[in-house]
């Protein structure tokens, strides 16, 4: 048997005897729905840093710059800070479920795995608002504050308004990468006190756990991925120093040779934590999971080249009759890029999210 239709079986045999009725249920019955649809490499995509370039770097198949159209809104989360999101409605939004996409770390309301599951939501009938954390999208102008991965109070924000101002009543989070991980981390620290409005979650890659994220890509493997990262933080702390030089000191920007040392020198700093460590401990997603009370889907490949597989080995998740867990044996980092199907383009994350929402949304 193929490791994920085995591992949903796993967990079919797991929700049976745990849980409350009705997640047991709609898990059990999405699970049997996606067993039929297992994650297959494309046959040149094989290893897990050939999927994570090609996630990025694959064509998509629809209009970069119709998002160009949509609405543009502000969330103001605290008195002297705003997030911008780039909203795209129904014609009767109300009447519709509502998908609100995260982006990853140093990515934005405009990457492209964000602009195109937007397009397949949209598509699929849903209102879809893509976000943008503190600081991305070119908004640092919009907060003197940095982002970091524990910030849930943000997206509890932005939930309570479209809720309460927009009488948004089915609402689904779905986040990839650092976004998954805020998602996860808001979910299970509400646990029961999740916002009612808020039906179902997903999780694409998520970095559950920052202290092994860390470690795992300062790998002499993963050089390319953190520099990259770390010539992004950088070019953006640069920036915010322009904008705030009185709350940034960035003389000792040039030394920094890891994202560990960025976290420890910035984001923890800046963040309200001790140093890196106590960010890393006190922000992860992992110590919260267990928590959760929502239809959740979580899918992260067992080659993820820097969000290590071990961290989701955990009675947690698996004990947690209110996640569904897919950990295909390939995929990458929000790669997941697949041979041919018939009915759906290759980005199989994008449609399980899709395919996920849609039966969270009508089991509410």
């Amino acid at each position: 048997m193929p490791v994920l239709q085995s591992q949903i079986a796993n967990l079919k045999s797991q929700i049976s005897t745990s849980g409350p009725e009705d997640a047991r249920t709609r898990i059990h019955e999405i699970a049997r729905l996606f067993a039929a649809k297992p994650f297959r490499p494309h046959p040149l995509l094989k290893s897990g840093h050939a999927q994570t370039v090609a996630g990025y770097g694959w064509p998509r198949r629809f209009n970069l710059r119709a998002h160009r159209m949509d609405e543009a809104r502000l969330f103001r989360v605290e008195p002297d800070v705003s997030m911008l999101a780039h909203c795209r409605w129904q014609p009767d939004r109300q009447q519709h479920p509502t998908i609100i996409l995260l982006h990853g770390l140093e990515g934005s309301s405009i990457s492209v795995y964000v602009l195109s599951t937007a397009h397949k939501a949209y598509q699929a009938g849903f209102n879809v608002l893509r976000l943008n954390m503190r600081n991305c999208g070119g908004t640092e102008h919009l907060t003197p504050t940095l982002y970091n991965s524990g910030m849930t109070s943000d997206l509890e924000a932005v939930i309570h308004e479209l809720t309460e101002q927009d009488g948004l009543r089915r609402i689904l989070l779905a986040g990839y990468s650092m976004g998954g991980q805020l998602i996860l981390k808001l979910a299970g620290e509400r646990g029961a006190e999740m916002p009612e409005s808020v039906v179902g979650l997903c999780a694409i890659s998520p970095s559950i756990d920052l202290r092994a994220c860390a470690d795992q890509i300062a790998r002499r493997s993963n050089w390319v991925y953190q520099r990259r990262f770390l010539r992004s933080l950088q070019r953006r702390m640069r920036h915010k120093q322009q904008l705030y030089p009185d709350v940034y000191d960035i003389s000792d920007l040039h030394r920094v040779r890891s994202i560990r040392d960025f976290d420890n020198r910035y984001t923890a700093r800046h963040g309200g934590y001790r140093d890196a460590d106590d960010y890393y401990a006190r922000a992860s997603a992992l110590q919260f999971v267990q928590h959760i009370e929502r239809p959740t889907l979580i899918i992260h490949a067992q080659d993820d080249p820097f969000v290590p597989f071990s961290s989701f080995l955990c009675s947690s998740i698996a004990e947690n009759s209110h996640i569904l867990f897919l950990a295909p044996p390939h995929g990458g980092h929000v790669g997941f890029v697949a041979r041919a199907a018939k009915g759906e383009d290759r980005f199989w994350a994008e449609n399980r999210i899709v395919e996920f929402c849609r039966f969270a949304s009508e089991s509410a």
